[in-house]
Protein backbone atom coordinates (compact mmCIF):
# COMPACT_ATOMS: atom_id res chain seq x y z
CA UNK A 1 0.00 0.00 0.00
CA UNK A 2 0.95 3.32 -0.84
CA UNK A 3 0.13 6.80 0.51
CA UNK A 4 1.26 10.48 -0.64
CA UNK A 5 -0.08 13.35 0.55
CA UNK A 6 -1.63 16.62 -1.41
CA UNK A 7 -2.93 19.64 -0.28
CA UNK A 8 -6.29 21.14 -1.25
CA UNK A 9 -6.20 25.14 -1.45
CA UNK A 10 -9.85 26.70 -1.15
CA UNK A 11 -9.64 29.22 -3.92
CA UNK A 12 -12.50 33.02 -3.61
CA UNK A 13 -13.62 34.01 -7.03
CA UNK A 14 -12.72 32.42 -10.73
CA UNK A 15 -10.55 29.20 -10.02
CA UNK A 16 -9.25 30.00 -13.63
CA UNK A 17 -7.21 32.84 -11.86
CA UNK A 18 -5.37 30.46 -9.21
CA UNK A 19 -4.69 28.18 -12.22
CA UNK A 20 -3.13 30.79 -13.98
CA UNK A 21 -1.19 32.15 -11.18
CA UNK A 22 0.11 29.37 -9.67
CA UNK A 23 1.84 28.81 -13.87
CA UNK A 24 3.11 32.30 -13.66
CA UNK A 25 4.33 32.03 -9.93
CA UNK A 26 5.47 28.51 -9.95
CA UNK A 27 5.37 26.67 -13.26
CA UNK A 28 2.68 24.62 -12.23
CA UNK A 29 1.01 22.99 -14.98
CA UNK A 30 -2.44 20.98 -14.41
CA UNK A 31 -2.31 17.48 -14.19
CA UNK A 32 -5.93 16.04 -13.45
CA UNK A 33 -8.95 19.21 -13.82
CA UNK A 34 -12.77 19.21 -14.43
CA UNK A 35 -13.68 21.54 -17.59
CA UNK A 36 -12.61 25.28 -17.36
CA UNK A 37 -14.63 27.28 -15.32
CA UNK A 38 -14.63 29.32 -12.36
CA UNK A 39 -15.95 26.78 -10.01
CA UNK A 40 -13.15 24.24 -11.31
CA UNK A 41 -11.42 21.51 -9.66
CA UNK A 42 -7.84 21.07 -10.63
CA UNK A 43 -4.68 19.07 -9.79
CA UNK A 44 -1.44 21.58 -10.16
CA UNK A 45 2.15 20.21 -10.71
CA UNK A 46 5.22 21.52 -9.66
CA UNK A 47 8.17 19.61 -10.81
CA UNK A 48 5.89 16.10 -9.78
CA UNK A 49 4.70 18.05 -6.20
CA UNK A 50 0.92 17.96 -5.91
CA UNK A 51 -1.51 20.38 -4.88
CA UNK A 52 -4.98 21.39 -5.75
CA UNK A 53 -7.44 24.00 -5.97
CA UNK A 54 -10.71 23.92 -5.39
CA UNK A 55 -13.48 27.18 -5.05
CA UNK A 56 -14.03 27.92 -1.71
CA UNK A 57 -17.40 27.77 0.07
CA UNK A 58 -18.71 27.57 3.62
CA UNK A 59 -21.74 25.82 2.60
CA UNK A 60 -19.47 22.95 1.61
CA UNK A 61 -16.98 23.57 4.35
CA UNK A 62 -14.54 24.95 2.34
CA UNK A 63 -13.64 28.65 3.75
CA UNK A 64 -10.82 30.33 2.25
CA UNK A 65 -8.26 32.68 4.03
CA UNK A 66 -9.88 35.36 3.51
CA UNK A 67 -12.77 33.71 5.36
CA UNK A 68 -11.50 32.25 8.29
CA UNK A 69 -9.60 35.87 8.57
CA UNK A 70 -6.24 34.22 7.65
CA UNK A 71 -4.59 30.90 7.22
CA UNK A 72 -3.21 27.96 9.64
CA UNK A 73 -0.95 26.22 7.56
CA UNK A 74 2.16 27.21 5.63
CA UNK A 75 2.66 25.67 2.04
CA UNK A 76 6.84 24.63 2.29
CA UNK A 77 8.17 24.75 -1.39
CA UNK A 78 11.66 23.15 -1.33
CA UNK A 79 13.24 23.85 -4.68
CA UNK A 80 16.96 24.24 -5.61
CA UNK A 81 16.89 27.57 -6.02
CA UNK A 82 14.77 29.50 -3.82
CA UNK A 83 15.91 32.84 -5.07
CA UNK A 84 14.86 32.58 -8.31
CA UNK A 85 11.39 30.93 -7.08
CA UNK A 86 10.87 34.00 -4.70
CA UNK A 87 11.22 36.67 -7.29
CA UNK A 88 8.61 34.50 -9.88
CA UNK A 89 6.17 34.53 -7.19
CA UNK A 90 6.15 37.73 -6.41
CA UNK A 91 6.80 39.35 -10.04
CA UNK A 92 3.45 37.11 -10.50
CA UNK A 93 1.55 39.10 -7.83
CA UNK A 94 2.58 37.41 -4.35
CA UNK A 95 3.14 40.00 -1.36
CA UNK A 96 6.27 38.93 0.59
CA UNK A 97 5.81 38.37 4.39
CA UNK A 98 9.25 37.09 5.23
CA UNK A 99 12.20 38.24 2.65
CA UNK A 100 14.55 35.77 1.70
CA UNK A 101 17.48 34.56 3.53
CA UNK A 102 19.47 32.33 5.13
CA UNK A 103 18.65 31.10 8.38
CA UNK A 104 20.26 30.58 12.07
CA UNK A 105 18.11 27.17 11.55
CA UNK A 106 20.20 25.93 8.20
CA UNK A 107 17.70 27.21 5.98
CA UNK A 108 17.46 29.50 3.31
CA UNK A 109 13.96 31.00 2.93
CA UNK A 110 11.75 33.30 2.62
CA UNK A 111 7.89 33.96 2.68
CA UNK A 112 4.71 35.13 0.50
CA UNK A 113 1.17 35.36 0.64
CA UNK A 114 -0.69 34.46 -2.41
CA UNK A 115 -3.54 36.84 -3.71
CA UNK A 116 -5.85 33.94 -2.57
CA UNK A 117 -4.66 33.70 0.86
CA UNK A 118 -2.05 31.18 0.98
CA UNK A 119 0.79 31.54 2.83
CA UNK A 120 4.25 30.10 0.81
CA UNK A 121 7.33 29.36 2.47
CA UNK A 122 9.70 29.13 -0.33
CA UNK A 123 13.32 27.50 0.37
CA UNK A 124 16.20 24.82 0.68
CA UNK A 125 18.48 23.91 3.24
CA UNK A 126 21.81 24.99 3.39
Amino acid sequence: MSYRFSAMLHIPGDVRDAVAFYGRAFGATTGWGTPPAADMVAQLLVQGAEFWVHPDGEAIGNPSPAQLGGTAVRLMLIVDDPDAVFDQAVGAGAVVRSPMQDREYGWRDGSVVDPFGHRWEIGKPL
